[in-house]
């Protein structure tokens, strides 16, 4: 059964390449029937945090990447590797330095990795220099704590950033030192910004937690990150995490880096969010006001306009700004589509004719106020456009929106004439 780990280090929050990292270990295990393991690397006792690891073990339950087995943290197994690493010394494998426990690299011989993505990879130890696997000050070194927890998990497959390649071959040594067999490695090519250079905030490598404060969903981020250096086949790019699990093949995984490009994300997300039922976006939008510090509008009203606006939203944060209009008077005005659409003597007198007609209307339904927009333009010898740009700008402040009609319906007949009435005087 294969055994797969992530091992997060909880000196700052779940980032985004990491969030990778662990999505294809765990896509791995759940592929072939294996277990998906989290293992707590905090050995910096003066970096690693509390609140970094409940926001590290959160963001993953949240993208849906939960775990197999109970967490193990490298900061109580201090003992463990001590005594592996005086075995060691015993043997004749490793020596003494004060405090410290050095491990003797044998010089002139290759150490081969087949790796799962790149293929036969081969170091030449010359080339790597005694290795400490007990710091001075009695803390773990990195690659010496790692091989002594990966074999007492049990893990068969390492799946990890290519930036770890180099400690791949050191890792190599110290299985063979002790008598274990290695698991297999895979090491996949890191995540870069769009213009190739190394991923910066800038470019969207930010943490997992500001995503999901921005208004991103938790399977929309997840199929992003799915096909950042693998894909299905074809031209497929929606992919949902249960239908990834069948597909998955690690074979297929490339090995040139992978570039991040946030409006790619934006639109996926936007694809997420129009699927959903509005219902469910509900509970989602009402934290983005909770958030905001904005009061929480009604469930009739709200429920409208998250069904009219989810097709033209990509992260539910816009959803505010977006309908400010539908939940108060004090909404935003965007002064030049004022200045444009509102400014003239004739804009305004086809918003105070238009408001008459509206007002003599029975039903307010998006269909009849549409039909008397039609009727007065044809009646004018004018376009449709003429009056629907100022009537948008006087109900919401915006020059672009969802559709009018529907926009004014939902609104209401007292308080859409009462906006025109106030734009056109």
């Amino acid at each position: 059964m294969a055994r797969v780990r992530f091992a997060p280090s909880p000196t700052g929050y779940l980032h985004i390449g990491s969030a990778r990292t662990a999505l294809f270990n765990w896509l791995y295990a759940h592929r072939y029937g294996g277990a998906y393991i989290l293992r707590i690397e905090d050995t910096d006792k003066v970096r690693s945090e509390k609140r970094f690891l409940e926001e590290i073990m959160e963001s993953l339950k949240w993208l849906g990447l939960d775990w197999d087995e109970e967490p193990i943290k490298q900061s109580e197994r201090f003992d463990i590797y001590r005594k592996a690493a005086e075995d060691l010394v015993n043997k004749g494998k490793a020596y003494r330095e004060g405090e410290a426990y050095i491990f003797k690299v044998d010089k002139g011989r290759s150490v081969e990795i087949d790796d799962m993505i790149h293929g036969k990879i081969t170091f030449n130890t010359d080339d790597i220099k005694d290795q400490v696997m007990i710091k001075s000050d009695g803390s773990p070194a990195y690659n010496f704590c790692c091989v002594i927890d990966d074999a007492f998990l049990k893990i068969t497959h390492i799946i990890r950033g290519d930036d770890h390649v180099s400690n791949t071959p050191k890792q190599v040594l110290f299985y063979e030192a002790l008598g274990i067999m290695p698991p297999k490695f895979g090491h996949m090519p890191l995540i870069m910004g769009q213009d190739g250079s190394k991923l910066s905030k800038r470019d969207g490598g930010t943490a997992v937690e500001e995503y999901r404060r921005e208004g991103f969903l938790p399977e929309a981020l997840v199929n992003y990150l799915l096909l950042l250096g693998w894909s299905p086949g074809g031209d497929r790019e929606i992919m949902p995490l249960d239908e990834a699990v069948k597909a998955f093949d690690i074979n297929h995984m490339k090995g040139v880096q992978a570039k991040f490009d946030i409006q790619k994300l934006r639109w996926m997300n936007g694809e997420y969010i129009m699927a959903k039922k509005a219902e469910a976006l509900m509970p989602l939008i009402k934290k983005q006001f909770l958030a905001s510090g904005k009061a929480v509008p009604e469930d009739n009203i709200l429920l409208k306009v998250a069904e009219l606006y989810k097709a033209r939203i990509k992260t539910l944060s816009e959803f505010i700004t977006l309908t400010d209009c539908f939940f108060g008077d004090d909404y935003a005005i965007d002064e030049k589509g004022r200045e444009k659409h509102l400014s003239s003597a004739e804009s305004k007198t086809i918003l105070s004719e238009f408001a008459d007609r509206l007002e003599k209307t029975g039903d307010f339904a998006h269909k009849t106020i549409e039909d008397a927009c039609r009727i007065m333009a044809e009646e004018k010898k004018m376009k449709a456009g003429t009056i629907i740009h100022p009537t948008r700008m006087a109900i919401s402040g915006k020059t672009q929106g969802a559709g009018l009609f529907e926009m004014m319906e939902i609104l209401g007949k007292d308080k859409v004439i009462e906006r025109m009435r106030k734009a056109a005087s």
